[in-house]
């Protein structure tokens, strides 16, 4: 019997190759069904990421937008506080220069006041008096420097108020910096795509600078910064308010008390004007009366010289007839007649000399008094030139403060357009 050649090795069953057939199709419909829940999860999940991808792309652009509204919001509302800033910082300069121009114009009033009290310190004897016109005056330089005092006050505080106001001003300027640049930061974020060439991967990219702030601390510092300036810039309009209001009311009552001075001035050199003409007038009738006095002296004078020769006739009458002899020297009615013509001669020069004694005291009294008065005229005339060289002083002083003081419209102060807490 013929032999066959056997491929050496393991025989299987046809049960088994049909079991193997079997287990190779249940294995490959397994593995097909596994690949196909994986495309299909795989495709689920590309469209989920793609979905995903895009929708936060979206929402991370929508808070990008967002945030640059918000941001372009707070930049607009520091932009529009450092305009108003800055006008209000212009106002309460050309307030502080304004009075600036005040006080300095009160330094020609208060040398032409102190200039006119040193001008009556000339009065002699008794013109210098202690008159209304001197309480005015010094009234008016204590005024004056009064007003400088609150002037410079008022300078002050503005000028410290412009400090605190450009504090604010630069630190709103600093914000406002800061949020233009992050607005720009913002809008070139937003402009970017996934295909914009100038984007890549950067190492740790979500780490948090140790810098940054919170929503909460941002909002509070420009909210701090915005109120900081409304107040400062409240202060600044009240301050301006009463600046303007303080100068008007000095510069008002320094004008009242000028007319009063003045008119004062005026009044005094009036009495003086009428003081100087009645005592010349009554200089000039001493002089007259004086005259006529030295007219009847030298009559008088006169007339006892012509009562000398009378009384010498009737003494050497009665003299010679003294010597008549024996009963002939008779007191006769010639001797009476003598006796009396002698008598009455001898009244009559006593009389003469008391009148022309009384004449001479009087012309002494006269010419001293004339003298007193001549003295006072000068002294009254010297006061009146002195009063009249400082009406013309303040005169001059008028006519150069008409030329160059500013105009001031009472009661207005220059508001800052646009500037009302309600709007921020």
């Amino acid at each position: 019997m013929a032999t066959t050649s056997r491929k050496p090795g393991q025989r299987y069953w046809v049960t088994d190759w049909e079991i193997n057939n079997k287990l190779l199709t249940d294995t490959a419909e397994h593995q097909r069904h596994h690949s196909q829940q994986t495309r299909q999860e795989g495709r689920a999940l590309r469209h989920q990421t793609a979905c995903k991808t895009r929708w936060d792309e979206s929402d991370s652009r929508d808070r990008l937008v967002d945030r640059i509204n918000e941001v372009t919001e707070q930049k607009d509302r520091l932009q529009f506080c450092v305009q108003a800033m800055e006008r209000e910082i212009k106002a309460l300069t050309q307030v502080k220069e304004e009075t600036e121009r005040a006080l300095a114009e009160t330094v020609v009033p208060l040398e032409v006041v102190v200039e006119c009290l040193t001008q009556r310190e000339g009065r002699r004897g008794s013109e210098l008096v202690s008159d209304p016109l001197d309480g005015q005056l010094k009234r008016e330089a204590q005024m004056i420097d009064t007003m400088q005092q609150e002037l410079q006050q008022h300078i002050s505080k503005a000028f410290e108020q412009l400090c605190c106001l450009k504090e604010a001003h630069q630190q709103l300027t600093f914000d406002l910096t800061n949020k233009t640049e992050a607005l720009d930061v913002d809008l070139s974020c937003l402009s970017l795509t996934d295909r914009s060439p100038d984007i890549s991967f950067k190492p740790d990219p979500t780490h948090v600078p140790t810098s940054a702030s919170t929503q909460q601390e941002w909002e509070q510092f420009t909210h701090y910064n915005v109120t900081r300036a409304e107040e400062e810039m409240q202060a600044s309009l009240q301050l301006r308010e009463t600046m303007t209001s303080t100068r008007i009311q000095v510069q008002n009552d320094l004008e009242g008390q000028r007319i009063t001075t003045g008119f004062n001035l005026r009044k005094r050199a009036h009495q003086l004007q009428q003081a100087c003409s009645q005592l010349h007038w009554q200089h000039t009738a001493t002089r007259e009366e004086i005259t006529e006095l030295l007219r009847d002296i030298n009559h008088l004078e006169q007339e006892l010289l012509a009562t000398e020769c009378p009384l010498k006739l009737v003494h050497t009458r009665l003299e010679n007839r003294n010597t008549r002899p024996g009963v002939d020297l008779c007191r006769d009615q010639v001797h009476s007649g003598l006796v009396e013509e002698a008598k009455q001669l001898g009244a009559t020069i006593e009389a003469l000399q008391q009148n022309l004694a009384k004449s001479m005291h009087s012309l002494q009294s006269l010419e001293e008094q004339q003298a007193c008065m001549g003295e006072d005229l000068s002294r009254k005339q010297e006061a009146l030139e002195l009063e009249q060289r400082s009406d013309l002083i303040r005169q001059h002083l008028e006519a150069l403060s008409e030329a160059e003081t500013v105009k001031i419209i009472p009661g207005v102060t220059v508001p800052i357009p646009g500037f009302t807490r309600e709007m921020y």
